[in-house]
């Protein structure tokens, strides 16, 4: 049974270190530890944030004028030290353009704004991270 705040993917293992992720309405993303093109965990982390931000941040921004390009990276640092392995350092950069003209410069205007709310309150990935959820780890009786 789900509710309207429950979120959840299902993870099924496709090969050696090898998984793919199915969410609830039937899409797919396969990941694996780094020896291939696609996705590490670490690597998703970093889309989660970057791309829940970006998503805020087009919200926002759009309301005024479609940019005419909109960039945005994400990096951090991978270290183990005696908390564990995690990441440190994580930053987002934006790099978006608007059109000349009242809209562009409304767009812009707003721009610092819409990236402070994403990270100080609308992106739940980056509150998450930020706020130091706990993630239980259980083991399903079969």
């Amino acid at each position: 049974m789900t509710t309207d705040t429950e979120r959840s993917v299902e993870l099924d293992r496709t090969g050696k270190a090898r998984f793919r992720a199915t969410n609830v309405r039937g899409g797919t993303l396969d990941f694996g530890e780094g020896d291939d093109s696609d996705f590490t965990p670490v690597e998703l982390l970093l889309v989660a944030i970057a791309g829940c931000s970006a998503i805020d941040v087009d919200h926002l921004v759009g309301k005024r004028v479609d940019p005419d390009s909109f960039e945005v990276s994400a990096r951090a640092d991978k270290i183990r030290d005696d908390l564990g392995n995690r990441l440190t350092d994580i930053r987002v950069s934006f790099d978006l353009t608007f059109p000349d003209g009242p809209d562009g410069d409304r767009a812009r205007e707003i721009l610092p704004r819409a990236v402070t709310q994403s990270h100080d309150r609308l992106c739940t990935v980056t509150r998450t991270v930020i706020v130091g959820t706990p993630v239980d780890s259980v083991i399903a009786s079969r």
